[in-house]
């Protein structure tokens, strides 16, 4: 099936060697470190020849050409020939990553009627879809429907699969277990365990928001501070500061579908309390308010946000973000919304330090989360995001 081009990731590279020469490291980390380098500045920047990354990374033409020949016997660089110039001597023969070598596949369990997964090239192309529906009782079903899902995703690739990465609802820890995922009946789940199991491959998993943050930051126009907000069944946010998601304590930064906007009580939550942000905001309660008899619908959408807005503010002034991008609402919804929450933050916050904040609709559409878990895939696999 034709391939839908995404414009190749602009991955934030961060020298990983941060720490590493105020301590004594073995040479097997010492080769990690250097192997990450290379693929980082291949990847940045296609068609460099062995010369280039020793002089731009300061390693040896020794060191790179040890790593460059693993990463050849790997099939994780190529060579393209080479270089086209009139430069004396022997001409160099540039390299590249493999990006057409290895598939990834992306999963996206956030979604409210299915499952959704892609396979993709390294560069974030879209190769191959699949998705399955999620069954009526979820818990342990759940589990297997996304199992099921990955090994069909398995079998449609054409490249050997360097990983899979998924975005889930929920709580996630550092160990890709969802510790509270209550829409999907998952609580304390070995996520990650399982889906490896299941499938044979290295698995990533993260949670939903945070995996779209990432995704719009590398194959989007995200900025380096910026929040990502998810309107569907629920509500939810990714957090970057200067590059990196923020987790939290307690791997919940961003959960703020559950803060109470405003003192006039509100409707009741699926959590028990009222007038949280989910009850103005998800898309079930926006669209029950749509279907009420005389219903303005420019009018609910505005004070969806406007509240969205109001729990907005303290975040966007406190952490002083450059931009926040919203996800979830289709073209119709996203005008008046987007408008209210503009309002809503900037007359909220000064004006002076936050005249150059962005808020807008983000571009990726329904493969936001799916592009984001295929960072965590060239994150952890190659270092690269």
């Amino acid at each position: 099936m034709p391939a839908d081009v995404h414009p190749s990731p602009r991955v934030a590279m961060r020298r990983v060697d941060d720490g590493l020469a105020s301590r004594r490291i073995g040479p097997s980390e010492a080769r990690s470190h250097h192997r990450s380098l290379v693929l980082q500045a291949l990847y940045r920047d296609r068609g460099r020849s062995r010369a280039d990354l020793s002089r731009e990374l300061g390693l040896s033409r020794v060191t790179i050409s040890e790593v460059v020949g693993d990463l050849l016997e790997d099939d994780l660089v190529v060579e393209l020939g080479t270089r086209a110039d009139s430069r004396p001597g022997k001409p160099a023969t540039m390299l590249d990553i493999n990006r057409q070598g290895h598939n990834i596949i992306g999963l996206d369990l956030s979604n409210s009627g299915s499952f959704a997964g892609v396979v993709t090239d390294l560069d974030g192309a879209v190769v191959a879809r699949a998705e399955v529906d999620i069954p009526p009782a979820l818990g342990n079903d759940g589990v297997l429907a996304a199992e099921n899902l990955l090994q069909d995703l398995v079998a449609l690739a054409s490249r050997p699969v360097l990983g899979a990465g998924v975005g889930t609802p929920g709580i996630v820890d550092d160990r890709g277990v969802v510790v509270s995922a209550p829409n999907l009946g998952w609580r304390d789940l070995p996520l990650q365990e399982r889906l490896a199991a299941a499938s044979g491959l290295p698995v990533s998993v993260a949670n939903d928001a945070n995996a779209a943050v990432v995704g719009e930051r590398s194959f989007g126009q995200g900025r380096p501070d910026t929040m990502l907000v998810r309107i569907g069944r629920g509500v939810g946010s990714g957090l970057m500061i200067d590059g990196r998601v923020v987790g939290g304590a307690r791997h919940a930064a961003g959960e703020i579908g559950h803060v109470v906007v405003g003192t006039d009580k509100g409707e009741p939550c699926a959590c028990g309390n009222h007038g949280c942000l989910e009850t103005w905001l998800a898309m079930p309660r926006i669209e029950a308010h749509l279907a009420e008899p005389g219903a303005d619908r420019d009018a609910v959408l505005a004070e969806a946000g406007r509240r969205l807005g109001i729990v907005l503010a303290p975040i966007v002034s406190a952490l002083n973000l450059s931009e926040v991008v919203l996800a979830g609402p289709n073209a119709e919804m996203s005008a008046p919304l987007l408008s209210a929450v503009e309002s809503a933050v900037r007359d909220r916050t000064l004006a002076d330090t936050h005249a150059e904040l962005r808020l807008r609709m983000t571009e990726l559409g329904h493969d936001l989360v799916v592009l984001g878990a295929v960072v965590l895939v060239l994150r952890d696999r190659l270092g690269v995001a």
